[in-house]
């Protein structure tokens, strides 16, 4: 990839924890002449007065380059936020597992600087979608989730206009195959390589013996309907709460290639991630 000729930056919820990588790539982007772009969420999370060379309250969204300090929730919200944009997301992992990451902390001189001389390797990854109307986009999953203090849920799926089942359990998930490695997985859903053009869906807690997942094509549209006469479920995307699935109310769910842009390492593969991640596979 060409340098980047502006970069806007995010970070995690604990500002302290982020506060010295960003003051050391506002350092690094004002050597390599770089433009540092603070959105206004940046600058009331950590109270900067003064970067060298940033620009505050801008508009990330005209950023060649999104980069983060943070785990795989401060990735995938800002993957959401440039969906569609053709804008690379470069993710330096202040978190736990941060599966999404394109480097760990402890490298963030060398990782900064190879952010800002574009070197660097862009993997296109899929999205989802639920609505018609005002959609909702996840990159990870799309869940539903009986609440606590109600029954559980009777959820039914079909797929191209034809049911495949209907299930009493605490709930469903709808993954990508870079969210396939989160909630679906434990569940016992399949892990899906990335690269793999379909999504799984996979039920929380069945009641049932015979319940089992599902990957679906990619270009066929998959319908839940909450068939519970009286309790709503809770749909959430990539693990925040986004509405309320009435009782008998129905929501499409469709599979977009290619939406979200993860820089990553040259040469690094998806199963090079999993074992890093998760450990070598036994039995």
């Amino acid at each position: 990839m060409s340098a980047p000729k502006s970069v806007a930056v995010f970070t995690r919820r604990n500002p302290e924890k982020t506060a010295a990588a960003v003051r050391r790539l506002a350092e690094l982007a004002a050597e390599s002449g770089v433009e540092l772009l603070v959105p206004s969420e940046e600058v009331d999370k950590h109270g900067f007065e003064d970067l060298p060379g940033a620009t505050f309250d801008a508009d990330p969204l005209t950023a060649d380059l999104a980069l983060v300090f943070g785990g795989d929730g401060t990735i995938l919200t800002t993957m959401r936020r440039f969906a569609g944009r053709d804008v690379p997301v470069f993710a330096i992992n202040f978190g736990a597992v941060g599966f999404l990451s394109t480097v760990e902390s402890t490298d963030l001189d060398e990782a900064l600087r190879r952010a800002l001389r574009g070197e660097y390797e862009v993997l296109p990854l899929p999205v989802l979608s639920a609505g018609d109307g005002e959609q909702q986009v996840a990159v990870n999953d799309i869940s539903f989730h009986r609440r606590q203090d109600l029954r559980v849920a009777e959820l039914a799926y079909s797929v191209q206009g034809q049911e495949l089942g209907q299930v009493r359990c605490d709930g469903l998930v709808v993954a990508t195959p870079a969210g396939s490695t989160g909630y679906n997985l434990a569940n016992g859903g399949p892990v899906l390589a990335w690269g793999v053009e379909g999504y799984v869906v996979s039920f929380i807690a069945p009641h049932t013996l015979t319940a089992r997942a599902l990957v679906v094509a990619p270009d066929d549209v998959l319908e839940v309907v909450n068939r519970s006469s009286d309790d709503p479920v809770d749909v959430t995307t990539d693990g925040r709460r986004v509405r309320s699935l009435e009782p008998k109310e129905s929501l499409e769910i469709r599979f977009h290639d290619d939406q979200a842009l993860l820089a990553q390492a040259a040469g690094t593969s998806f199963y090079d991630r999993l074992r890093e991640k998760f450990g070598r596979l036994s039995y």
